[in-house]
């Protein structure tokens, strides 16, 4: 996605307005083909299902963005759902929702806010209610405001009836009284039949807003393939509630938003999410390096679609491990880069605590690891399935002695995928553990990804050592693990079996040089410093600003944040107001220009979601007086109050 600004549509990116604007004048007059109904052509459209998280919300939406992909619209989505596997129905706690902010220009963020609130009962409208703009709609299925289901999340008198929603839209459907009724003939039980609303739900937003129909059906198919009574009662309900909306007096408007077609650079694109990117990365770096891939994971939210799709892929020299416990799992990635693979390991923060050591000892041995941690809420077990920022210190620091490590964060659910290609990059060339921090909101938030072409990929291959490296003063050739490259201070990789090549792996401080046990406190002293070393002389671009009026306010971020960042500042722009935008992909070792980045401007501006761990760092690394703008409620920021904050430091 580019950060250019270039029309006024593309500056509303997660604005969530009460009506989506009407592009112009473009309104298509009832006529044939459109069911006597008005159409009318938007710019941008956010929807949010709201269900029990058994009520299928993230398959429904999933399959919305896939049909919303294949139009060519550019999107952007945040899944949001409970920890529980089956949480308490009817409650708050248990409400899945799934917003999808889709657009015929480049967007960057789910939507501040719905334009769109489909809610399947009582407590999906109380708990998404708050986020919905006067004169929103709201697509209701009345078959759950009963008196029971009301009373549970607190409703004394119906919602439908009371008023207090009269400041919306609101399109009362008997979801599940139609769905059953359109199954009458599949000799379904009811409870079956009720099953599929969330397929009459999808038919009918499909048809309201012009979504292409095949790829559900044909998904619909496959899915059910061993059951070919279910897949074709959900493609009957998912067709009933297309005919719903063509039928029925309530809508009388449908909406076509046109593809992106001037959003994105020529190529081959798909619809992805972070974790796929990621996988994705992980088996291109594998590929590129020559090298077999080697997972050691032990499965942790929101970390494990990694591990299932990764375990998909033997032809590609991919071996996964699913091992039994946190510890053993990244055991066995370090082994099998002692062993010549690229080595993994995926994780979450409470992983990452597990695997300290184990971490600690791959900066000993210095071996290329890839330790991929999927940040969520915490402390401790925390919220498995919102989002947070808050492991970088521990990715910094959390270990014992001194055992410097890099960092890299992707910004974005498509550049997951290079950024895990630029941490095999730094792993293998530089042979040291690299931490790559994604985010839930990353991990299962999805966009358009052009596809690469292969000779656009980096040549990431390595040499093995091959044979002795140091001549003894007796003029004996001998091999030393420990003699250094002089450019990386990288260490030969040599793999075990290799004749001559012998040499000693362990925790216990090694010897410059020849790898042998040493307790020496002035080698222990270079070993230490030398590693440091390793990692400040990392290569990495210098950190590029965008700052096209001179402004005197930097808004600085990394990771997740940069959606909301540059939406947030391609409001301010329209409105006049100058602002420059950088963003970190490297946290260890910073850009070399970054000091002084930070000493061009009068105020810095560093909003994260944690409790201002990044702003903390550039505070004791360059005594600058970063301002930090925090938010740990397990969601991601929202461009509007982003715009706000600095607005307000732009004021000062």
């Amino acid at each position: 996605m580019t950060s250019q600004v270039s029309s006024p549509a593309e500056q509303a990116d997660g604005a969530g307005g009460a009506e989506p604007a009407v592009v112009g004048e473009q309104r298509t007059p009832p006529g044939p083909g459109g069911g006597g109904k008005e159409v009318r052509r938007l710019d941008r459209v956010i929807i949010r299902f709201a269900g029990d998280s058994g009520d299928g919300m993230q398959l429904t939406g999933d399959r919305f963005t896939s049909e919303t992909a294949a139009f060519g619209n550019d999107l952007s989505t945040l899944p949001n759902f409970p920890a529980e596997i089956r949480a308490p129905a009817g409650t708050l706690p248990g409400v899945s929702s799934f917003q999808l902010h889709f657009a015929d220009h480049d967007i960057l963020t789910p939507g501040d806010a719905p334009n769109v609130l489909v809610a399947m009962n009582p407590a999906a409208l109380k708990a998404n209610i708050a986020d919905v703009p006067r004169g929103a709609e709201i697509i209701i299925n009345t078959d759950e405001f009963t008196k029971r289901p009301m009373a549970k999340v607190g409703y004394e008198t119906s919602p439908l009836e009371d008023g207090s929603l009269g400041a919306y839209n609101i399109h009362p459907v008997p979801l599940t009284t139609l769905t059953v009724e359109a199954l009458k003939d599949f000799g379904l039980s009811r409870k079956e039949a009720e099953r599929s609303k969330n397929m009459f739900a999808l038919g009918l937003l499909s048809w309201m807003y012009h979504r292409p129909t095949e790829g559900t059906e044909d998904f619909l198919r496959r899915k059910f393939a061993k059951k070919p009574d279910i897949a074709e009662a959900n493609v009957a309900a998912f067709r009933a509630g297309w005919n719903f909306g063509e039928t029925t007096e309530d809508f009388a408007v449908s909406y076509e938003v046109a593809p992106a077609t001037r959003a994105f650079p020529t190529g081959t694109y798909r619809n992805i999410s972070g974790n796929l990117a990621l996988s994705y990365g992980l088996i291109a770096a594998g590929r590129q390096a020559g090298l077999p891939l080697y997972l050691g994971s032990y499965p942790i939210t929101p970390a494990s679609d990694i591990l299932h799709e990764l375990s998909r892929h033997k032809n590609f020299g991919v071996r996964t491990f699913q091992a039994e416990d946190e510890i053993a799992g990244i055991g066995a990635a370090l082994g099998a880069a002692f062993g010549g693979a690229l080595g993994v390991t995926t994780t979450s923060g409470p992983g990452v605590a597990l695997k300290s050591e184990t971490i600690g000892l791959a900066v000993s041995l210095e071996l290329p690891l890839l330790v991929v941690d999927i940040q969520r809420g915490g402390p401790s077990t925390g919220l498995p399935t919102k989002t947070e920022q808050a492991d970088l210190l521990q990715a910094m620091y959390g270990r014992n002695g001194e055992a410097p490590v890099p960092i890299v964060a992707p910004r974005t659910p498509a550049d997951c995928f290079a950024a895990a290609l630029d941490a095999a990059r730094i792993a293998l060339t530089y042979r040291t553990p690299v931490f790559l921090l994604s985010d839930g909101y990353l991990a299962n938030g999805s966009e358009p990804w052009r596809i690469p072409d292969q000779e656009e990929l980096p040549d990431l291959r390595v040499a093995f050592a091959d044979g002795p490296n140091h001549t003894l003063g007796d003029g004996t050739e001998v091999f030393w693990p420990y003699k250094r490259d002089p450019e990386t201070l990288a260490r030969p990789w040599a793999v075990p079996g290799t004749p001559g090549l012998e040499h000693r792996i362990g925790g216990i401080e090694k010897q410059d040089g020849t790898g042998n046990i040493s307790y020496d406190p002035a080698n222990h002293d270079l070993m230490v410093r030398t590693r440091q070393a390793k990692v400040d002389g990392i290569e990495v671009p210098d950190l590029e600003v965008d700052d096209p009026d001179g402004a005197r306010t930097l808004v600085l971020g990394w990771g997740s944040t940069y959606g909301p960042i540059t939406a947030a500042v391609r409001r301010l722009r329209y409105a006049g107001l100058p602002v420059a935008q950088a963003h970190l992909r490297h946290l260890n070792p910073f850009p070399r220009n970054l000091g002084e980045v930070l000493r061009r401007y009068d105020t810095v501006v560093v909003p994260e979601m944690n409790l201002g761990q990044l702003a903390t760092l550039l505070r004791a690394r360059y005594l600058v007086d970063a301002r930090s703008y925090t938010q740990v409620n397990g969601m991601p920021f929202k461009a509007e109050q982003l715009a706000k904050v600095l607005e307000e430091a732009i004021n000062d």
